[in-house]
């Protein structure tokens, strides 16, 4: 009498995990822009330990994608939140999956990087103390991991949706940068 053994599915890695998430984005996303009737492709990447995503276009198609990121992103936040929960549903497990559209959190990256070097520059020359703008978690990692690159320290302040970096001189400086 022969014994049949069922293999036991290979454990998950962290990376098939996050090309998992990336996936099931991906699906739940082009789903979207074919109910909205917009044209959009969509790039799927691990970046920083998390899967990314962007849906881009063509420069005809970009303006319509335009859309989806909204007045100051706002759009564009609810859409990765509600991407998120797909991936959530589908997978059971949370994720930090990071979603683009158009390249609005690209250039904003840039953008923010900049901001947070004259802000250090000038952290450097009065040895005080600067604290920034409020910011959305996303542009707050952006800043903590500016600053931190730059050699000085940062923290976050306040709840939510007036959480703000304070960006800190050397000598003040009691730790690292927060989470967000």
């Amino acid at each position: 009498m022969a014994t049949t053994s069922a293999a036991a599915p290979a454990p998950r890695t962290a990376q098939s995990r996050l090309e998992e998430e990336g996936d099931v984005a991906a699906d739940y996303l082009e789903e979207l822009l074919d109910i909205a009737d917009l044209d959009g492709d969509i790039d799927i990447d691990i970046e920083n330990g998390r899967a990314s995503v962007a849906i881009v276009a063509d420069e005809a198609g970009t303006p319509a994608l335009r859309r989806l990121v909204g007045r100051d992103g706002e759009v564009l936040e609810a859409l990765q939140e509600l991407t998120r929960l797909a991936v959530q549903a589908s997978t059971g497990d949370r994720t930090r999956l990071l979603l683009d559209v158009a390249g609005h959190r690209a250039a904003k990256r840039t953008s923010l990087v900049a901001q947070a070097q004259e802000v250090v520059d000038r952290v450097r020359a009065s040895g005080e103390a600067e604290r920034m703008e409020p910011m959305s978690a996303f542009e707050r990692k952006v800043v903590h991991d500016a600053v931190a690159a730059a050699g000085l320290h940062s923290e976050s302040e306040g709840e939510d949706p007036q959480r703000r970096v304070v960006v800190l001189p050397r000598e003040v400086a009691g730790g690292d940068a927060a989470d967000g």
